[in-house]
């Protein structure tokens, strides 16, 4: 059995809106609210446990909302391992305005976290059995910036291949410290990681390798949204066209990405098999209305149907 832990240092419950219209002032009357657990790595975790895999969410949550978190959670039948704290666990939210299609996220910064709490956090991953841990999402406040890097050096010590989707200065640090098995930034984040504006696959692919030769990470995805995404690994560089499906929400599409390649990865599945198995995941999440994620139903119709355009 394929046994993954995720990592979840800024989790925050998801909140999801339909209005018909969204206008100032007035009340806007919904149908009832959906309510899921949230953050990169619990994510991943709903993905990854829906394809038929082990996962065991290690999270920090903290305050009333950090309660309600933990029964999301419990509803979701996730097994998990939480590092309380002091702070509030936030609220996200995403508001759909049918009338228009436009879709609203509205995403909180979250708590600054101690050093006692980053240290309590490390001690639990020094413990932790799994193959994979994906560390996924923003860094918390208060959190060294390192830091994902110094939880990667602590999983390497125990035998455990590390992946990491995050952004900015968390992503150019656990890249600089190197040994990831993968990292997934978007188009964007890419951008950002590399300090050039790429925007062909030719030169994103090479800029990619780069990171592969220099030890950064065994491969590197990067995710394009509707154009698909680029994988790099030691073997060259590997294009995936994105499945064409009507978007219904953008919400969790790089997590459940991240679920389906590490599921791909775990099973045996060969680099390639999984990169294109990811990418239709993330497909898959675009057709899921709010905070739903990808369903393993339309992850493997989606997949299939890559196999058969390739």
């Amino acid at each position: 059995m394929m046994n993954i832990a995720t990592l979840t240092l800024n989790p925050t419950i998801d909140v999801a809106y339909m209005v018909d219209q969204l206008t100032h002032t007035d009340k806007l009357r919904t149908p009832p609210q959906k309510v899921d657990p949230g953050g990169g790595g619990l994510n991943v975790a709903r993905v990854f446990v829906r394809m038929g895999g082990n996962a065991r969410c290690v999270y920090l949550a903290g305050g009333s909302t950090g309660v309600a978190l933990d029964a999301l959670l419990d509803l979701h039948q996730l097994v998990r391992e939480k590092i309380a704290i002091a702070g509030e666990t936030r609220i996200s939210a995403v508001v759909c305005d049918t009338s228009c299609g436009h879709e609203y996220r509205i995403v909180p910064a979250g708590p600054e976290v101690s050093e006692v709490e980053c240290e309590a956090c490390l001690r639990i991953i020094a413990k932790l059995r799994c193959d994979y841990l994906v560390m996924s999402g923003s860094l918390p406040r208060g959190a060294p910036v390192d830091f994902y890097a110094q939880v990667a050096a602590v999983a390497h010590r125990r035998g455990i291949r590390t992946v990491l989707d995050t952004s900015g200065e968390a992503l150019s640090a656990g890249v600089a410290a190197g040994g990831l098995e993968l990292i997934k930034p978007n188009l964007k984040e890419f951008q950002q990681l590399v300090g050039e504006e790429l925007t062909n696959v030719e030169a994103i692919g090479e800029a990619a390798r780069g990171i592969v030769t220099g030890g950064g990470a065994r491969l590197v995805v990067v995710s394009m949204g509707e154009r698909g995404g680029v994988m790099a690994s030691e073997d060259g560089v590997i294009e995936a066209r994105a499945s064409n499906v009507e978007t219904r929400s953008a919400v969790g599409a790089g997590d459940s990405c991240v679920a389906a390649m590490v599921h791909g990865l775990a099973s045996g599945r060969s680099n390639e098999a999984a990169f294109r198995l990811g990418v239709a995941a993330g497909s898959a999440a675009l057709i899921t209305p709010g905070t739903g994620l990808a369903a393993a139903s339309d992850i493997d119709a989606l997949y299939r149907q890559s196999l058969e355009s390739h």
